[in-house]
């Protein structure tokens, strides 16, 4: 039952929030829909991550190309923000060495595109032993197809697919805190 709750139930002691390539020249080409959704939960999930005092990585693919984190998520690249040309964030050896210095074992990741980037990241950190949450409603890819692939496929590999609020109140655990009440006024905030 052990290796249940450590794959499953998140720690905020071991926990890290990766974004992935949220760009502004990538953004108009993503599916509006999933595009959309997924502003919302990053924003909510750094927000909370931020509340929290945890440690947030974001990455940037090939910036001079593909321009810089979208405006709405700049927040993103005030804790650490990595340039790689490597899809996968563990192609780029800053990154590895900032996930190290986080001392995170769990790794929840979002951003774009989730066939790409975030499933070749997903991939790389599974095989070095950590344990992946991809957040359903905090990737998006072009094609709807592309995405469905990308989450169902890191379930299979070993990922746990979750959800923005599933992410956030396994954090906090427990009602009354300081944390629970800084989260809980945050989704409040979300808007169904």
């Amino acid at each position: 039952m052990a290796d249940i709750k450590n794959k499953f139930w998140l720690d905020a002691d071991k926990a890290v929030l990766v974004v992935i390539d949220v760009q502004e020249k990538l953004a108009p080409a993503m599916n509006q829909d999933l595009f959309s959704q997924l502003l919302l939960h990053i924003k909510l999930l750094m927000e909370g991550f931020k509340a929290l005092d945890l440690p947030i990585i974001a990455t940037e693919q090939y910036s001079k190309g593909l321009g810089h984190t979208v405006n709405e998520l700049i927040g993103a690249t005030e804790q650490h923000c990595i340039e790689k040309v490597a899809f996968s964030c563990c192609g780029e050896e800053t990154f590895l060495t900032a996930l190290e210095k986080s001392g995170a074992k769990q790794v929840l990741i979002v951003g774009m595109e989730s066939h790409v980037c975030v499933f070749q990241t997903v991939l790389d950190l599974l095989d070095r032993g950590y344990v992946v949450h991809l957040v359903s409603d905090a990737v998006c890819s072009r094609f709807k197809s592309d995405y469905d692939n990308a989450i169902s496929t890191a379930a299979r590999a070993g990922a746990v697919i979750t959800t923005t609020e599933t992410a956030l109140f396994q954090l906090v655990k427990v009602a009354g805190t300081d944390g629970f009440k800084a989260v809980s006024k945050l989704v409040r905030q979300r808007t169904p």
